[in-house]
């Protein structure tokens, strides 16, 4: 399983460990992955997510996952957030 936000697409990054005598050996910044289960207002289910905890926090401001996947671009979603958001787009359209 890759080490990515599914909903905004955070993921490994490479630096530097510098040591006091400023010594640098590789290292990596992991993002802080969560497993989640987050409410569906429009499908009126439960949904699965890894997601990163900055993005839960940016889900809350944006007023739950609908609004956050509504408001997203197609191309920071992973496919399976890419299906959701079609899902609830669909789902919204159809109560129209």
């Amino acid at each position: 399983m890759a080490r990515r936000c599914e909903l905004t697409g955070k993921a490994v990054l490479t630096g530097h460990l510098v040591s006091h005598s400023n010594r640098k050996t590789k290292r990596r910044f992991l993002p802080n992955l969560c497993n989640v289960t987050l409410q569906s207002d429009a499908l009126g289910r439960a949904v699965r997510l890894r997601i990163a905890a900055s993005a839960l926090r940016s889900v809350e401001h944006r007023g739950g996952l609908d609004a956050f996947l509504l408001k997203a671009a197609d191309s920071e979603l992973s496919q399976g957030a890419r299906a959701l958001k079609r899902e609830v787009e669909k789902k919204l359209a159809a109560a129209q």
